[in-house]
């Protein structure tokens, strides 16, 4: 089997939507991750050029800020956040892609409101409303936890799959960012094999959450990994720049490499990897 790659376009922001497709047809890349902003798009113009350019929308990156809590004690909070997925899921849907991320908690809130108990109540009730309605419209989704220092609430992928397993769904998957495991997991592959076919997304970072290839992240036992469990979605890039808001760093003109540079240093790294994997 073959890999398919695509790049999250968070340190694209700014850019137009022609100068990001065509840099990911020149580098090799299948897909496209957009960012979970659906005012920042023209669906016409996406739909137009991704077909141009032979490149396939595989996935949201949904934006969870404060204002977006899926486990916030008040229900109000929790209706806007659901009602935000929605929106997401709308947008997959006009965009012919197949995957959005949901995650419980926002980036940045680092402490409970309520007990565990109360608040994973609340994450699968939730999830549940979130991943019915993606299924009328044709939506998969997938959870995904963040390391410690971005949130409290979900950190490995055995705590994503608690709440998988308490959905009645058969459209949602774990997602699991390679980033984020290698702060919290013992082991990146092993985890990756532990999830098995409940994995439906992932996202790959070297261990400085830049391009595959410039940090200390082993990708070989890893691709080996994806490739034993027989892991058929996308292999996205999601590379960050070291700052606090990484949309601000990008779209004022910083963070350069993350564009042409390492878009293909990344893919280039990972398919040398995988010629020989087992």
């Amino acid at each position: 089997m073959s890999f398919k790659y695509s790049y999250n376009t968070i340190v694209y922001s700014g850019e137009d939507y022609l100068t990001q497709v065509k840099r990911l047809n020149k580098f090799g890349y299948d897909g496209i991750e957009l960012v979970g902003e659906p005012s920042w798009y023209d669906f016409n113009e996406v739909n137009k050029l991704n077909e141009e350019y032979n490149i396939k929308v595989n996935s949201i990156c949904s934006i969870f800020t404060s204002e977006r809590d899926l486990i916030h004690p008040e229900k109000s909070m929790r209706v806007k956040a659901i009602d935000y997925c929605k929106e997401i899921a709308d947008m997959g849907a006009e965009i012919q892609s197949t995957t959005m991320i949901v995650a419980p908690s926002p980036v940045g809130k680092i402490e409970s409101l309520k007990s565990e108990e109360e608040e994973m109540k609340y994450a699968i009730e939730s999830i549940q409303q979130i991943g019915d309605y993606a299924q009328k419209v044709g939506i998969n989704i997938s959870i995904e936890p963040w390391n410690r220092y971005e949130t409290y609430f979900i950190n490995r992928l055995e705590q994503a799959e608690r709440i998988l397993d308490a959905l009645d769904l058969t459209n949602a998957g774990i997602h699991g960012d390679t980033f984020h495991m290698s702060i919290e997991e013992v082991n990146i592959a092993n985890a990756y094999k532990k999830i098995g076919s409940k994995l439906n997304h992932c996202h790959i970072a070297d261990s400085n959450r830049a391009a595959p290839g410039t940090g200390h992240t082993d990708f070989k036992p890893i691709l080996q990994a994806l490739k034993d469990i027989n892991f058929n979605n996308y292999i996205t890039m999601e590379l960050i720049p070291p700052v606090s808001d990484p949309f601000a760093c990008v779209r004022g003109g910083k963070a350069e490499e993350f564009k042409d540079n390492y878009t293909e240093q990344s893919i280039k790294h990972l398919k040398n990897i995988e010629k020989d994997l087992e």
